[in-house]
C-alpha cells in the first residue's frame, strides 16, 4: 500500500485539569485526514524546546487550525490590550512555521485563527470588531448562543473569478458559517483575495510563495464536514496540494 502524505497540524496550549497540554480539536484532524486522504502529526507549540524548521522538512504540508485563543495584538503592531484568551507560544511557533513552510516549499493551509495567523506572520493586520462594528455584518452569533448553534450563524461569501476557490466550486458564491470576532484588517502583501463577505471583509485568500500553494479561509469547513460537500472540497484541495497537484 502506497504511503499517504503526512500533514502537520499545529497544537495549542490549553488547560486540561490542572496542567497545560498540547491540544488539537479532533474535528480539524479527522476532517483533514478523511477528506484530504492523509496521515497527520501534531506540531507542539513549544518554541523553547524545538524549532519549526526541525520538523517541516519531514512533512508534506502544514495546517494552522482555529482555536478559542486570539493572536496577541502586539504581533500586528496594535498597542491595544485586545481580548484573550491568548496563546503566546502558539503565536511564536506559527510565525516560525509560516517562515519554515514557505522556505521548504511546502503547502500551507489555514482555518479561522490559522487564516488570521498567516496574514499576521506575512505582515498584515487584524481588526477586532467583526461582531460589533456597525459597518460590518455580525460575523459571530450573539452572546449566549449555545456552542452548536454558533455554527448555524451563516452568511454568503462572494468568490473571486479565476481564483482557486471559484474554480474548485464552479460557483460565484458560497454560504458559509461565521464564528469569528476578529478578521483581516490590512491584507499582507502577496496574498490574493479569494472570497469576500458582502460587507467587504476578506474571507479567504491564496498565494504561491516560493512556488508552493497557500490557501486559507476564515470560516470553518471542519464543522459537520460529513454533511457538507462544499466543506469536503476544501480538504480535497488540501489533499491535492499535499500531493503536488494544486
Amino acid at each position: 500500500m502506497a504511503a499517504r502524505p503526512v500533514l502537520g497540524i499545529i497544537a495549542c496550549n490549553r488547560s486540561v485539569g490542572t496542567e497545560i497540554a498540547q491540544t488539537v480539536i479532533n474535528r480539524y484532524a479527522t476532517a483533514a485526514m478523511q477528506y484530504a486522504d492523509c496521515a497527520a502529526l501534531i506540531i507542539p507549540s513549544l518554541p523553547d524546546f524545538m524549532r519549526a524548521d526541525e520538523v517541516v522538512g519531514r512533512l508534506d504540508g502544514v495546517l494552522l487550525t482555529g482555536t478559542p485563543s486570539n493572536v496577541e495584538p502586539a504581533r500586528y503592531g496594535d498597542a491595544g490590550a485586545g481580548e484573550g484568551p491568548f496563546d503566546p507560544d502558539r503565536d511564536r511557533m506559527m510565525i516560525e512555521l509560516v517562515e519554515a513552510v514557505i522556505a521548504a516549499q511546502r503547502p500551507l493551509f489555514g482555518i479561522c485563527r490559522g487564516f488570521q495567523e498567516i496574514n499576521v506572520a506575512l505582515g498584515g493586520t487584524l481588526r477586532r470588531d467583526t461582531s460589533a462594528s456597525k459597518e460590518l455584518l455580525h460575523h459571530h452569533a450573539p452572546d449566549g448562543t449555545d456552542f452548536d448553534a454558533m455554527f448555524d450563524h451563516r452568511h454568503r461569501v462572494d468568490l473571486v473569478a479565476g481564483g482557486i476557490l471559484a474554480s474548485a466550486y464552479g460557483s460565484a458564491s458560497l454560504d458559509v458559517n461565521s464564528v469569528h470576532y476578529q478578521g483581516v484588517g490590512e491584507l499582507a502583501a502577496g496574498l490574493a483575495v479569494e472570497a469576500r463577505a458582502p460587507d467587504g471583509l476578506v474571507e479567504a485568500y491564496s498565494a504561491r510563495p516560493n512556488g508552493a500553494p497557500l490557501l486559507a479561509v476564515q470560516w470553518h469547513p471542519e464543522w459537520a464536514t460529513d454533511d457538507n460537500a462544499e466543506s469536503q472540497t476544501y480538504f480535497q484541495l488540501l489533499g491535492r496540494a499535499l500531493r503536488g497537484g494544486l
